[in-house]
């Protein structure tokens, strides 16, 4: 199983002259310097914040576990009525939640423990969501080891949606017209997210090997299972359906909601960009979003995007106190640190999804 690399893993800088793709040009880094990352990776270490945070994950898990029993015993106790469909918000937040610790146990944040991180990871992912764990964390790996890079990085890869105007200039028939139109369609396609999630889960298991594939298959057709089976004990099947599908839209539109303002309409590094450093590869692709402790909850920590970029094995309550360190070090080095509101946050990333699909709206070559 793939996990997230720690930090001492990670490539050392090297010269950088910024990108030519993105919204954020890097400054050329000083010759004669060394390593930009390592004297932050000192002082974080030294303050003990790469230390797990077992008992805080185990407190978080009983209570999101407790939550999710207490809205499917609610369900049961509504029964045959068109109410019980009001139950599909609090458990899409929930299982928002379920992922969070999903991934967080694919990053080693929770345990040292790999089989015990994967065990974690497993639960969460497939038998309680109906997600491949395995095929989050191949992927999810991939993204951090080269985030926003156009080559490199599956999460701006040509699919629904395209990232650079290369890219859309290679669209033909509906996918063009999907690309003239991706800023407006982007939050309403985000609705489709959370069954995309299962499907990919179980295209996935053909990629993996035969154990792994027996162990993630047997829970993903669990969770099917248990999730039909709850819903038609509590509703008829018509009524039942309609649960699913919005209960399954409402957690797709919160994931969605969750990772659009993380790398969208950043930096988008190339081949030409292969030799920035760890630093400056995580910090100019990332944003930040602003908030207190409700944006915390909402966001499962990664409002703070940045500081998990650098050090994905940070526990999720240590991320905001990396962040002052990280802007401070940022500033000192003159390396741009992006930070804004949520809002503007989308705005920013519809803003760079429109002027991608501009092109095709002209009617010309990209």
């Amino acid at each position: 199983m793939p996990q997230a690399m720690p930090p001492a893993m990670l490539q050392a800088p090297a010269n950088a002259e910024g990108g030519a793709s993105g919204t954020l040009l890097a400054p050329p880094r000083p010759a004669g310097r060394g390593s930009e990352f390592a004297p932050l990776l000192k002082e974080v270490k030294g303050q003990g914040l790469l230390e797990r945070r077992t008992g805080w994950y185990a407190r978080g898990i009983a209570v999101n576990l407790l939550a999710l029993a207490a809205t499917v015993t609610a369900m049961a106790l509504t029964g045959d009525t068109w109410w019980t469909l009001l139950y599909a918000v609090p458990l899409a937040v929930f299982w928002a939640r379920t992922a969070f610790f999903g991934h967080d146990a694919g990053h080693a944040q929770i345990t040292r423990s790999r089989r015990a991180g994967r065990t974690i990871g497993l639960l969460h992912s497939n038998l309680l969501l109906g997600m491949s764990y395995a095929w989050w964390n191949d992927k999810h790996n991939r993204h951090h080891a080269n985030p926003n890079h156009v080559d490199k990085d599956p999460d701006v890869g040509v699919g629904a949606l395209v990232w650079t105007e290369r890219q859309a200039e290679r669209r033909e028939g509906f996918a063009r017209w999907l690309t003239r139109n991706q800023a407006r369609l982007f939050f309403p396609m985000l609705l489709l997210e959370g069954i995309a999630l299962k499907v990919y889960g179980f295209q996935d298991l053909r990629r993996q090997f035969r154990r792994e594939r027996a162990v993630e298959g047997t829970l993903l057709l669990v969770h099917l299972a248990a999730y039909a089976g709850l819903l038609l004990t509590v509703l008829p099947p018509g009524k039942a359906l309609v649960f699913a599908l919005l209960h399954h839209a409402l957690f797709g539109l919160h994931l969605g909601m969750t990772f659009a303002p993380n790398h969208k309409g950043m930096e988008m590094p190339d081949a030409d960009d292969d030799g920035w450093g760890h630093l400056r590869r995580q910090v100019l692709t990332s944003r930040n979003v602003r908030g207190g402790p409700l944006t915390d909850w909402f966001l499962g920590g990664l409002n703070y995007q940045i500081e998990h970029h650098l050090f994905p094995n940070v526990p999720r309550p240590h991320l905001r106190l990396v962040q002052p360190l990280v802007r401070a070090h940022c500033r000192a080095v003159g390396i741009p640190y992006a930070e804004t509101s949520l809002i503007d946050s989308y705005r920013q990333a519809l803003r760079h999804m429109h002027a991608v699909g501009a092109p095709l709206r002209r009617g010309g070559a990209a």
